[in-house]
């Protein structure tokens, strides 16, 4: 649509009356080949609320800035109302809306414009480039405005942004998910969710094309939604809307609670840690895992004797994961995300995990000379006892795939300890000892680290001296 053009005098016929429009002639003087234009034009009248149709062609007038081609039409809107015209069919076109004195009002695919002044006023419908040809059909209608300041579950309004902000009450009766959602094509939308318990929550375009959205678990209670423009002061129509959302499976959130092995549940993170009780019966190996597509879960596990576990990516996609062998006893277990105050649904599971075929764990105990044993750090040293009864060429090799082996050996007054004299990260002690008891010490090099071990004791006999 032409931004400046020269102006003529038009007369135009709508409906039998002589309606007086200086008409914008989007024909522009830089064009050297530019028709001038003609002095007088007859505009097809719209009425709104009424569906009128028509075709762009190559015959329709044309803007000789951008080469698109434009039809007009004569409307005439009541003042204080606030108007929307929108297209629908085969042309890729903009509106733009003037006065009688040929100010332009305002212009989008989708025109919505508050009426100041009632009077005559000038639709023009435009391709969007030289290219855009076809037929349309304008839908307009006059949008009802509500200055409540209450929203209702449900039930959607329609308002405008002048200035600021506008500040609603939402009451929630059950608890629940429910969606806000703000829609604004005149600005960039922004929304705010205050509640009780000092609940708080905003978002700026999670529903898309500058629109705001917060999906979230709330408790009965009165809400404060505020709704605004993102940067700044904004003004344009905005729908808000608050509705109910259907829960995954059985449509159960546990937000708190116990859980048990060999159990899933559901739950909704908006912020704030959440804290679950798990009562491990038996000894044994557990794969603890939380995922969501909304969050960037995190997970905490603290246990008997100190016992302390975290975890934030371990099982891919910003899901986590804890596997580890658990003894007995109640674990306090804690969801929440690695960071931010994004909000979502996430699912948490607890399931035994099973060892290799024909694996046992033993992690203390008496080592004895030629045995191959496996065990699993969790963050705690392992303490094995290592009797010998004549002096040996002693080797301790303590191997893993999950975590950096370290090993420490101490007894008859010697000490000594390896972090990666083996294959890699892994542990090796090659020590020529007198006879007597020895404590050997399994662990990780970092106390983050977990899983499962594989340490080999062997010796043979070897002459020392002992030291006098």
């Amino acid at each position: 649509m032409a931004k400046s053009s020269p102006l003529s005098l038009i007369i135009v016929a709508v409906g039998g009356a002589a309606v007086g429009f200086l008409a914008a002639q989007t024909l522009s003087s830089s064009e050297p080949d530019a028709e001038e234009p003609q002095p007088q034009s007859t505009l097809e009248s719209l009425t709104l609320g009424e569906r009128v149709n028509g075709e762009i062609t190559s015959t329709s007038e044309l803007n000789g800035k951008d080469g698109s081609r434009f039809l007009r039409y004569a409307i005439n809107l009541e003042e204080g109302a606030l108007v929307e015209f929108s297209l629908r069919g085969a042309l890729q076109g903009v509106f733009a809306l003037y006065d009688d004195q040929l100010a332009l009002l305002g212009s989008g695919p989708t025109l919505r414009q508050p009426i100041k002044e009632g009077g005559e006023y000038i639709v023009v419908v435009s391709g969007v480039d030289e290219h855009s040809y076809g037929p349309f059909s304008i839908n307009s209608r006059a949008i009802e405005l509500s200055d409540s300041d209450t929203l209702t579950i449900e039930t959607p309004i329609d308002s405008w942004l002048e200035g600021a902000s506008r500040e609603l009450t939402l009451t929630i009766e059950e608890a629940g998910m429910y969606q806000i959602e703000m829609l604004a094509d005149d600005f960039d939308a922004y929304l705010e969710l205050e509640g009780p318990g000092g609940y708080y929550r905003e978002d700026d375009d999670s529903a898309g094309n500058l629109n705001a959205r917060i999906v979230d678990f709330l408790a009965p209670g009165d809400y404060q939604v505020t709704a605004r423009s993102a940067y700044g002061e904004g003004n344009g129509l905005f729908t808000l809307t608050a509705e109910p959302k259907t829960l995954p499976g059985d449509g159960e959130l546990r937000n708190d609670g116990t859980i048990t092995s060999n159990e899933t549940l559901n739950g909704w993170y908006s912020g704030q840690a959440l804290h679950y009780e798990l009562d491990i019966e038996d000894a044994g190996m557990y794969q603890i895992e939380m995922s969501s597509s909304d969050v960037d879960a995190y997970l905490e596990l603290e246990g008997p004797n100190g016992y302390f576990r975290e975890d934030d990516d371990s099982a891919g996609n910003l899901d986590a994961r804890i596997a580890d062998f658990l003894a007995p006893g109640v674990y306090r277990l804690t969801a929440r995300t690695a960071f931010g105050n994004d909000s979502g649904l996430f699912s948490l599971s607890v399931l035994p995990r099973d060892l290799p075929n024909g694996v046992e764990l033993r992690n203390e105990g008496v080592l004895t000379l030629g045995e191959t044993l496996n065990g699993w750090y969790s963050g705690e040293p392992l303490t094995y006892e290592l009797t010998l009864e004549e002096s040996s060429q002693v080797t301790l090799a303590m191997r893993s795939s999950d975590f950096d082996a370290y090993l420490e050996l101490y007894g008859e007054g010697v000490s000594y300890s390896d972090d990666d004299g083996g294959s890699g990260t892994d542990a090796l002690l090659e020590q020529a000892l007198l006879p007597g008891t020895y404590t050997v010490i399994a662990r990780g090099f970092s106390t983050r680290g977990s899983g499962m071990f594989e340490l080999q004791v062997s010796a043979e006999p070897a002459n020392i001296q002992p030291t006098t």
